[in-house]
């Protein structure tokens, strides 16, 4: 009897041993990446104006009137207040011989500098306010991107295709290992980024004189998501 309770224990801890190793489970993670491409629908624009002058209350002054002929020329253009804002307006002097060895620096001049940033909604006439801000006196062009007004539902798409994306290689992986695809343990967003976009042609808007390419803005979505896997 105790030859066969010996072998009976043996035999269960055999069985118990297998069935242990059968349920193995480990980890399986992956990176998806979703894109989507849309023609941009919005400008921001940023301008001014940078003047010099013997006093500091004439560059001011020269500033300050040609920074109000573009407001108001904005506002001639339909682009409302909320979309337009000024920044960056400074004051400073203009030095003679400095650093030089004939003698102490002295004060030249004064330059007074102001910037606006807009948001252009009605780009077929984003190349004639440009044109026109420059006929007003604007000397400074501080940049010019194209961008989405809601980008949210586009946003949203394209982390459907990560999510879809990082899915489909974790299938692909478990089935090149040889492994069982378990539940989804775990699932983050690395981020959404929207580069600048790709400049497809050269456009002219009608009686400007700056030309415009509108190109296309993709919104890219990173995911990584986080399987349980186990051994057949």
């Amino acid at each position: 009897m105790q030859w066969v309770h010996g072998l009976l224990t043996t035999f269960v801890l055999i069985l118990s041993v297998s069935a242990s190793a059968a349920q193995t489970e480990g980890r399986l993670t992956v990176t998806g990446e979703g894109r989507v491409a849309a023609v941009p629908d919005m400008a921001v624009i940023t301008m001014g104006a940078t003047s010099q002058a013997e006093t500091a209350q004439d560059a001011m002054a020269q500033t300050s009137d040609i920074t109000a002929a573009i407001l108001t020329r904005l506002t001639e253009f339909g682009i409302e207040p909320r979309d337009v804002q000024t920044s960056d307006l400074s004051l400073s002097p203009v030095w003679r011989n400095r650093g030089g060895n004939d003698g102490s620096p002295q004060i030249d001049g004064y330059q007074a500098s102001n910037r606006v940033t807009a948001r252009v909604r009605d780009l077929d006439r984003l190349g004639e306010i440009l044109d026109a801000a420059l006929s007003d006196g604007a000397n400074r062009l501080g940049g010019l991107h194209f961008t989405l007004s809601d980008p949210d539902p586009l946003t949203d798409d394209a982390r459907r295709l990560a999510v879809a994306n990082a899915r489909a290689k974790a299938e692909l992986f478990a089935e090149a290992a040889g492994v069982e695809l378990g539940a989804l343990i775990s699932l983050s967003e690395a981020g959404v980024a929207m580069p600048q976009p790709e400049m497809l042609g050269m456009a002219r808007a009608a009686d400007a004189g700056v030309p415009i390419a509108q190109g296309e803005t993709e919104l890219r979505a990173s995911v990584t998501l986080v399987y349980e896997i186990s051994t057949p």
